[in-house]
């Protein structure tokens, strides 16, 4: 017979956006994950959600941002990149765990990393839609020499980005693959900020964003979001490839919410494998 006195509580959730990723979140949380609950959510219009998340087993409150960090030890950030700042600082400020899916407003926000060190909070960026990222924290234990990434997208998936409407470049007209961005994570993040998330994860466990690579190819003959990265170093030569299929959103593929998942589950997992 299980000893209840051992078992912790449950630890809060709360979910900033219920956009694609958001919404395959609560619902995970609302079937169930050992340990965990859905406590509220945050989004810009909450009549537009009122009805959908009437209808989950547990309905959790719906806040303003500000508010989630009293009722809640976890935030997930499913949000605009503006919002970043204002999402994750009172979480840490308190010493508690935000997972950040924009990543790259970390670039801008680096501080919140120091402001988690000082007080015994985490930022944790999930894997999302790029595999081996364990590999590459192991081998930055080391000496890593050149992280190289090539993605390849549907041209309707960086429809928008702040790149595309500074260099004037009409996507409408790509008519066969065109590489559109070659420079470092740091730049890529800037200027397409609502896609490449990925590749600065992939700078942040490894060589930093002013050294890795990264080149953008618009492609309309996929249907599929790809990534390749080739890394070398002093333990290892590895390249890693994926091909992700889009959520709701072109930008975003299915993949990255169930990343999310799958970290809530090792929270309180009897068995976790990777790091």
């Amino acid at each position: 017979m299980a000893d209840l006195s051992k078992r912790s509580p449950a630890l809060r959730v709360a979910i900033v956006g219920l956009g694609p990723i958001g919404i395959k979140v609560a619902e995970a949380l609302d079937r169930g994950i050992d340990g965990l609950v859905l406590s509220a959510v945050s989004v810009q219009h909450p009549d537009k959600h009122r009805d959908w998340l009437a209808k989950l087993s547990r309905p959790p409150a719906i806040l303003p941002i500000d508010g989630l960090a009293e009722v809640a030890d976890i935030v997930i950030e499913c949000a605009p990149s503006k919002l970043v700042r204002s999402i994750v600082a009172p979480f840490v400020k308190s010493g508690k765990t935000a997972v950040v899916l924009s990543a790259g407003a970390l670039l801008e926000n680096d501080d919140l990393i120091d402001l988690a060190r000082q007080n015994g909070g985490q930022i944790v960026v999930p894997t999302g839609a790029l595999i081996g990222l364990d590999a590459v924290t192991a081998a930055a234990v080391g000496e890593i020499t050149s992280v190289r990434m090539v993605t390849r997208k549907p041209v309707r998936g960086l429809a928008g980005a702040p790149y595309i409407v500074e260099n004037n470049i009409d996507i409408e007209k790509i008519t066969e693959p065109l590489r559109i961005f070659e420079g470092t994570a740091r730049e890529a993040a800037k200027g397409f900020p609502a896609n490449l998330n990925v590749a600065v994860a992939l700078s942040l466990a490894g060589i930093g964003p002013d050294r890795t690579r990264l080149e953008i190819w618009a492609d309309p003959a996929l249907t599929r979001n790809m990534h390749r990265v080739e890394v070398e170093s002093d333990s290892a030569r590895f390249s890693m490839s994926i091909e992700n299929i889009p959520s709701e959103n072109p930008k975003t593929g299915r993949i990255t919410a169930l990343s999310v998942i799958a970290w809530l589950r090792k929270q309180r997992a009897a068995l976790r494998v990777g790091t």
